[in-house]
């Protein structure tokens, strides 16, 4: 008797914790952008060559954006394929319509040779990823 309580008990807690994940994937569905309404980063250019540079220079360069997208765009994250590069993203929500800009500072210092410091921006656009890649020569100190 005790065993058959114990299941009937196990099988509605199991139910209801279905049910209550159901509800809240369905909240989440509709309080996010559908991919057609989804803000999308525009890039005036994905790929800035900062051409020859000394070691221990430092370069900085700005990738201009558009949000063409129908939603605000929300920047989360900025990461640099390498410590020697440091990305600096807005932290407000761009309108669609607007103009922003990601800083890219790169630290050639310890640095030699053909560069390519790829930025991965992560945001609320669809795919939630985007790409934008720093390259240039870093030649020896004379």
């Amino acid at each position: 008797m005790i065993k058959k309580l114990f299941l009937a008990i196990l099988a509605v807690s199991m139910l209801m914790a279905c049910n209550n994940s159901n509800q809240a994937s369905n909240l989440s569905a509709s309080t996010t952008a559908t991919p057609a309404d989804a803000p999308v980063m525009k890039f005036e250019k994905e790929t800035h060559d900062f051409g020859k540079i000394k070691t221990g220079d430092k370069v900085t360069y700005e990738f201009k954006f558009t949000n063409t997208g129908k939603s605000p765009l929300i920047i989360k994250d900025a990461v640099a394929s390498c410590g020697c590069t440091k990305p600096e993203w807005p932290n407000t929500p761009i309108k669609p319509g607007e103009n922003a800009a990601i800083k890219v500072t790169f630290n050639s210092l310890g640095k030699m040779g053909l560069q390519d410091k790829q930025i991965t921006i992560t945001a609320n656009t669809n795919p939630a990823q985007n790409l934008v890649h720093l390259i240039g020569e870093v030649d020896a100190v004379k």
